[in-house]
């Protein structure tokens, strides 16, 4: 989940650490997404890529978005996340599309891809598949007053996405932003135990999935089977408001009520 400024548009992307495969970096590719039509009623969407300029962008999955004109929309993810401006500009515009949309993490949803994911009415992991928070990164060159400009330009953007998951799942941002911090995945029950999802099933085979072919040597974890178990929220309790006072005190100060 990258976060660009100016610091990070002096330097040549060419050089950034990509999450896809080197065989995938090729001019001209087509095939980061597609839409499918299955019926006048339903419309299936794959996002099988990065997130922002080396895969799918903003600008172009929207304008793709808004020219789908079916009731029933099947948003399929299988990605590493990306440019996370691009991500919430692709969470937003499917949260306001006025059809009914299911979010299906086919295999992967890391990073900003998995905020995309809480963007659906029904949120699924299909079988076998993984989702990953973490906060978000960033690169800048120049002086002190340029680094310390990134670091809070880092801690908002990460509090944001925090606010998306609390909203979605429950919880508080700052919460989130523990779990964030961790570098935390879920398998897909544990997503939804976690309230990142809403139900783990066995759908139709995804079609021409990565595999998690990503090069997940760019986060901490090199996936799930690599990380330590996800931390789950426990219930907060609330402070009883006597605790330590007195039992005279405490019964004179009800009495002034009775």
């Amino acid at each position: 989940m990258f976060a660009s400024g100016e610091g990070l548009r002096r330097v040549n992307r060419d050089r950034f650490k990509t999450a896809r495969p080197v065989a995938r970096l090729r001019e001209g590719r087509a095939d980061w997404y597609r839409i499918e039509a299955k019926s006048s009623a339903k419309a299936s969407i794959y996002i099988y890529d990065e997130i922002g300029y080396v895969g799918i962008t903003a600008q172009d999955f929207v304008r793709d978005l808004q020219a789908v004109k079916a009731p029933e929309i099947e948003l399929h993810i299988d990605s590493p996340g990306g440019d996370v401006f691009d991500a919430v500009s692709i969470y937003n515009a499917v949260r306001d599309h006025p059809a009914v949309v299911t979010t299906v993490v086919d295999s992967l949803a890391a990073s900003a891809a998995s905020f995309i994911a809480q963007a659906g009415d029904k949120r699924v992991m299909n079988r076998n598949s993984t989702m990953m928070i973490h906060d978000g990164h960033g690169m800048a060159i120049g002086n002190a007053s340029d680094m310390s400009a990134m670091v809070d330009m880092l801690d908002r953007v990460s509090d944001n996405i925090a606010s998306i998951y609390a909203l979605h799942a429950g919880g508080t941002a700052e919460g989130w932003r523990e779990l964030m911090r961790a570098e935390t995945w879920y398998t897909g029950e544990e997503a939804v135990e976690a309230g990142l999802a809403d139900e783990v099933v066995s759908m139709a085979e995804p079609k021409n999935t990565s595999q998690n072919s990503f090069d997940l040597s760019i986060f901490s974890y090199a996936g799930r089977d690599e990380a330590p178990a996800p931390t789950m929220s426990e219930p907060q309790q609330v402070p009883d408001p006597f605790e330590g006072v007195g039992e005279e005190l405490l019964n004179a100060f009800k009495g002034a009520f009775a």
